[in-house]
Formats: C-alpha cells, structure tokens, sequence
C-alpha cells in the first residue's frame, strides 16, 4: 500500500472563508428533541433556502426541463455529476467553455453543486451480493454483469468510460481539481461507496479510507479556494457508533462551516 503525507495546511488557509459564502439560520424548531431548522445559504450565485429541493442535471442540463422552466419551478440549487461530465463531454470542454454556469448558458445563477464522481464510479461497479435491492435492480435493467470499476487502492480509483471503454483514473486531487475546473459553487471530496450489506468490519475500513480520502480531498481545495465551498460527508453507513466517529473526525477538519 502507498503511504500519501498530507501537508498541514497554513493558518490562513485554514481561517479562509470563501468570498460570497454565508450561511444563516432563520428559525429553530421548539419541540422538544427536534433539531430541525430553516436557513438560508448565501453563495456568489445566489441564495439557497434550506431546507429544499435539489434537481440533478446529470450531464449539466435538466432532463425534460429549459433553464426557463427551472427557474419559474423555484429551483435555486442544481447538482451536476462530475463522474458522467468528465466522461462526456469532458472536463477540458466545459472549462473552455467558460465554466458550468456559462456552458450551461446560465452565468448569473443559480448555484450549483457538484459531487465528486465517487458515487457513479462505485454504483456502476460489479455487481455483488452485498449490494441493496435498489442497485441490483439498476444493474439488471443496464444489463451489465462485469461493471466499469476496476480497481480501488490507496491512491483512489481506477475505472472504465462506459462511452469507449477508455480507462480513467480518479483520485481525491484529481477529483477536486476536476471541480475546480467545472467551477460549480458547491463541491464535495471523494469518498468510497461501500455496498450496503457489508460487514461491520468492512464498514469501519471504508469509514478509514474516505476520511483519508477527504483530507487530500480539502488539502488540495484549501491550496486554491476560488469562490468555491467545500463540505464533508458523514460516514458509517447504519452503523450509529461508526457514523458518531465520522462526525467527530470531520468535524475537525476545516471544511466550511458556512454550509453546516
């Protein structure tokens, strides 16, 4: 296994907030245990009222739906998927193009996020006898039996275009420099999917990696921020001991609290 050193970071990165990034909290719930609350996200494209809904435009366009249409619905918040946009029609395209908001003809709005791949790369692997109903089904309907992922290590992931069959590789730096270049306001690190009947034991080495995963994942963000946000994802499955771990170490980490 290859060991990775992750540099410390500096005070002032650490301290940085992104430029345009607030977040605030307009009411609390008074019942009695709850913790559920209204806020509002303010970012350089616009504001975001939490809770909401979230629309995925997988390819950086809504199926079905003109940006017109989008917009008279309330979205104010869309995800697009790094994994299928770095397969076609390629990060390199959109970054010449100006960026998500402009290749998508919408430069002043509204926000939008962006995972970091890991999710397709894991759901469209082989299929195994512990993944969840849901997956197998997906996997039956695509017709698939041998998946496009082909390996996991330390370094990240390796895996199969399902357009030509090019082998790709996505590691936590590559995934965030891939972001970089998409420009969306909101990014996420690269995590591992583990399936969801996994052993404990199982469970607890994913937990592991994707927090090693991260850490490169919010060094290299926090080595150039842009107008950009980065938040953590809580791992450990089912697992409340695992998943109380996962809070704990991320919490220490400096992703933006702006977004919590």
């Amino acid at each position: 296994m290859t060991a990775f050193a992750i540099p410390l970071a500096s005070a002032a990165l650490l301290d940085a907030t992104p430029p345009g990034f607030r977040f605030e909290v307009l009411h609390e719930s008074r019942k009695p245990g709850s913790r559920a609350r209204v806020g509002r996200i303010h970012t350089p494209h616009g504001v975001i009222d939490t809770p909401g809904f979230v629309p995925v435009g997988t390819n950086a366009a809504l199926k079905g739906m003109t940006n017109a249409q989008a917009a008279s619905c309330g979205v104010q918040l869309q995800f697009c998927n790094t994994y299928h946009l770095m397969v076609h029609p390629g990060v390199e395209v959109v970054e010449a193009a100006g960026g998500l908001h402009r290749f998508m003809g919408r430069p002043d709005g509204p926000p939008l996020i962006t995972d970091s791949g890991g999710f397709q790369v894991f759901s469209l692997g082989k299929e195994t006898t512990d993944d969840a109903p849901e997956l197998k089904r997906r996997a039956a309907a695509r017709g698939r039996n041998a998946g496009t992922l082909l390996s996991i290590s330390e370094r990240g992931v390796r895996f199969r275009s399902y357009r030509d069959g090019t082998v790709l590789r996505l590691t936590p730096e590559s995934a965030v420099l891939a972001q970089k270049s998409l420009g969306a306001d909101i990014i996420i690190p690269l995590d591992e999917l583990p399936p969801l009947n996994v052993t404990r034991e199982r469970l607890a080495r994913s937990v592991e990696l994707s927090h090693r995963w991260m850490t490169r994942s919010l060094h290299t963000h926090l080595a150039d921020p842009r107008q950009q946000a980065m938040y953590g994802v809580v791992h450990g499955g089912t697992d409340r001991q695992l998943r109380a771990h996962s809070v704990e170490y991320l919490s220490g980490l400096p992703f933006d609290r702006q977004l919590r």
